[in-house]
C-alpha cells in the first residue's frame, strides 16, 4: 500500500492558507474603506468561508492524471481482494 505523498498531505493546508489570504485581503479592503473593525471582521469571515468552499469545489472538479487513475485502480483492486 502506497503512503500519500507530501503534496497530497499538504493539499488541505494549501487551500486553507489561500482562503485565509483572500479573506485577510477582503477584510483589509473593508477596513481601509469604512474604518469599521466589526464590519471588516464580518467580511473577513464571510470571505474565508466562501473562498474555502469555492476552492474546494474547484479542487474536486479537477480530473485525475494518469498516475492518479492508476493509483485509484490499484486501491480498488486491493479492496476487492480483501473482500474475498
Amino acid at each position: 500500500m502506497n503512503a500519500p505523498t507530501r503534496r497530497d498531505r499538504t493539499r488541505p493546508a494549501e487551500l486553507i492558507a489561500l482562503s485565509a489570504g483572500l479573506a485577510i485581503f477582503a477584510g483589509l479592503v473593508v477596513l481601509v474603506s469604512t474604518r469599521q473593525v466589526l464590519l471588516s471582521l464580518i467580511f473577513l469571515g464571510i470571505a474565508f468561508i466562501v473562498a474555502l468552499v469555492v476552492l474546494a469545489m474547484l479542487a474536486l472538479a479537477v480530473q485525475p492524471t494518469g498516475d492518479e487513475k492508476l493509483d485509484i485502480l490499484e486501491q480498488d483492486d486491493e479492496q476487492r481482494d480483501r473482500g474475498h
